[in-house]
């Protein structure tokens, strides 16, 4: 599309939604990759160095975004072996040929050669493709200077109600987490055809510490706002947003070369 036809057409779009052009633009073009990693036994160290040293750097050579590097805080998470990643390219097929360019990049052969000479690194991994909510914030890294620490929680929706959800959140819940000192970093959905598609929300929030977002976790879930927002959009949809147990929530901690931290 011509560029100038493309702004003209993000600004109709963002004067009928009362979206932000940005949040508009990534909701029509970008595509996000959440990676999960865990790392062989013993290894965990060794790819933390691999990613520090050699990764993070080819990712970038090859136009691939480093959004945010982080390690779960507790045990039950997999605090001793797990590494969570989110990549952000132009397009899925952007994405293909970075990936391509990467894996035959004579720089990471080497690296990776020299790093598995005791042994695989990576155990397992998982990934996810997603796409940006249109309530998102902007998704990019931010240093803040500040100790804090993330939060990645999980929503699976009732039956046919991910659109309720995406309401309250877009109409409700992220101006009442900014109220209540919670940064909201970053909110998508699977991208289509992937698992989850349907019912799924994946978003990301940061706070000073987790005392601070118990406290404002508290302060959030007994304002009156809140519990009108609830109710209204619970008795709109007939019950509950979200399956039984199907909020699910990591705490994390940035890796110290993150981008995001």
């Amino acid at each position: 599309m011509n560029p100038l036809i493309k702004s003209l057409a993000l600004a109709a779009v963002a004067a009928a939604t009362g979206l932000p052009v940005v949040a508009a633009e990534t909701q029509e073009s970008r595509c996000y990759e959440m990676r999960t990693y865990h790392a062989a036994p013993g290894k965990f160290n060794d790819l933390h160095a691999r990613f520090r040293n050699h990764t993070v750097k080819l990712f970038e050579k090859h136009g691939m975004v480093n959004l945010g590097y982080w390690v779960p805080m507790d045990e039950k998470d997999g605090a001793a072996d797990t590494l969570i990643y989110v990549l952000a390219y132009p397009s899925r097929e952007a994405r293909e040929k970075s990936w391509k360019g990467f894996m035959s990049d004579p720089d990471w052969q080497a690296a990776y050669k020299a790093s598995e000479v005791n042994g695989r690194l990576v155990a397992k991994i998982e990934t996810q493709f997603l796409q940006a909510t249109d309530y998102s914030p902007p998704i990019k890294p931010v240093v803040t200077g500040e100790p804090r620490v993330f939060e990645l929680r999980t929503y699976t929706a009732s039956p046919g109600n991910l659109g309720h959800l995406n309401a309250r959140f877009r109409d409700h819940t992220v101006k009442l987490f900014e109220k209540h000192g919670i940064a909201n970093v970053a909110y998508w959905t699977p991208a289509p055809k992937e698992s989850g598609a349907d019912d799924t929300l994946v978003y990301i929030l940061s706070h000073k510490s987790r005392e601070a977002a118990a406290a404002s976790f508290g302060t959030f879930r007994t304002d009156p706002a809140w519990l009108a927002a609830r109710k209204q959009s619970e008795e709109k949809a007939g019950g509950s947003l979200t399956t039984q147990g199907g909020v699910k929530s990591v705490f994390m901690t940035a890796t110290d070369y993150s981008p995001l931290r």
